[in-house]
């Protein structure tokens, strides 16, 4: 497995990276300058080990050094993302800045680059309509960042809602909603929820989910639609009225 540390760090910022282009140029800057210091790394001092413990260490280091690479042709591929250039991004720009978010799962799979080059992938493919692609590229990412993680849970909720299939788009939707509240996400995660759970015909669940919002999340800027949701579903639900 990569390294934990480089793994949570990478995944840490990827919110950052993904919204802020300067930033993004700052850490391509950094990653090629400290891959350049490090390319003598792999599998050193390993064979003075033991037969069994030197494959696990130089699995170890091969990862590791797998992911320092992997990272430099990360970071060009997400700029073409900032750029509004998806088939770059996915493809590779064929001048060696990057081979594309596609290769990197492929190539560097396992690392943690490569995890996080699939949640681009899947918010690129969801964008372009292609909502399977998006929602396997999408379960492909595990985040140590819980924030990350729940917005990869309620994008594959938005994956599912187009392609109609309201059961899984609630699951993942409770999925991101329950990961790790807070204030900043978890109402949009429960706005999203409640309006299935409406198309759903499940009214009651739907009244929970806007209800959660306006007593926990009180200072919420969610909180007056979740209000006037709330009210219209509890107004159905004392007429014996059916979602539409």
């Amino acid at each position: 497995m990569a390294n934990p540390k480089d793994e949570k760090d990478l995944k840490h910022n990827l919110e950052e990276l993904l919204e802020n282009p300067d930033a993004l140029q700052e850490q391509l800057t950094k990653t090629e300058q400290f891959a350049k210091k490090n390319r003598n790394l792999l599998f050193g001092g390993v064979g003075v080990v033991v037969a069994a413990i030197a494959g696990l260490l130089g699995w170890q280091w091969y990862t590791k050094d797998q992911d320092k690479k992997a990272q430099t042709e990360l970071f060009p591929a997400v700029f073409y993302l900032e750029k509004d250039s998806a088939n770059r991004a996915l493809k590779g720009d064929g001048n060696a800045s990057t081979i594309g978010l596609e290769k990197i799962t492929d190539r560097y799979s396992g690392t943690a680059s490569a995890e996080v080059a699939h949640f681009y992938i899947g918010v690129t493919k969801l964008q372009e309509g292609k909502y399977d692609e998006a929602i396997s590229h999408l379960q492909k990412f595990d985040a140590d960042d819980k924030l990350v993680q729940a917005r990869a849970y309620s994008l594959i909720g938005d994956a599912y809602m187009e392609k109609n299939n309201l059961g899984e788009a609630i699951s993942y939707y409770k999925k991101a909603a329950d990961y790790y509240p807070n204030p900043e996400f978890t109402p949009v995660y429960l706005s999203k929820l409640g309006l299935a759970y409406e198309l759903n015909k499940d009214l009651s669940n739907a009244a929970m989910a806007y209800r959660t919002i306006t007593t926990e999340f009180k200072e919420s800027s969610d909180v007056v639609m979740a209000q006037k949701r709330l009210a219209r579903v509890e107004y159905l639900i004392n007429k014996g009225v059916k979602a539409e």
